[in-house]
């Protein structure tokens, strides 16, 4: 988890389930003003969201923020692609990973940090079917070990 975060306003909770996390960063999003409010009021979901890298530059597709119900005229579009900030060094090393070893970038949440919305990317590699029951496998009995002590 990244220093200083502030309000976390989504997060992606089918992403653990769904993929093995290898690393995060944190990247800033290029917003219209409706968006944010909307961002702000928590209309944002990330479940079928996705980060590509398309000419040295990495966008965040398939995220739906609902548009603001004040905005009018000046609403945008839910699912547009929105442009990501990251440095060079850090797409550098997006696009190394992707290419080499074959990972995802998932959105892992939306958080404000000093009143500007954030997105934590996470690398993600994909689990099989039972890797998947493994971990709610591993899940339940971590619940069972957590009642037995509460009981005790």
């Amino acid at each position: 988890m990244p220093k200083g975060e502030g309000k976390v306003l989504a997060q992606n909770r089918k992403a653990s389930h769904d993929y093995a996390i290898i690393d995060t960063l944190e990247a800033g999003m290029v917003l219209t003003g409706t968006e944010i409010k909307s961002i702000r009021g928590g209309k944002i979901n990330l479940k079928d969201g996705y980060a590509t890298i398309r000419n040295g530059e990495v966008f965040l597709q398939n995220v739906h923020i609902s548009p603001f119900e004040q905005g009018n005229i000046f609403n945008h579009d839910p699912l547009r692609t929105r442009k990501l900030l990251l440095h060079k060094k850090q797409i550098a090393y997006l696009v190394n990973e992707t290419k080499t070893t074959g990972v995802t970038l998932v959105p892992l949440k939306v958080y404000l940090k000093n009143g500007v919305a954030k997105v934590l990317i996470g690398l993600a590699k994909g689990k099989k079917n039972y890797d998947k029951r493994e971990a709610l496998k591993q899940k339940d009995v971590k619940r069972e070990m957590d009642r037995a002590l509460k009981e005790r």
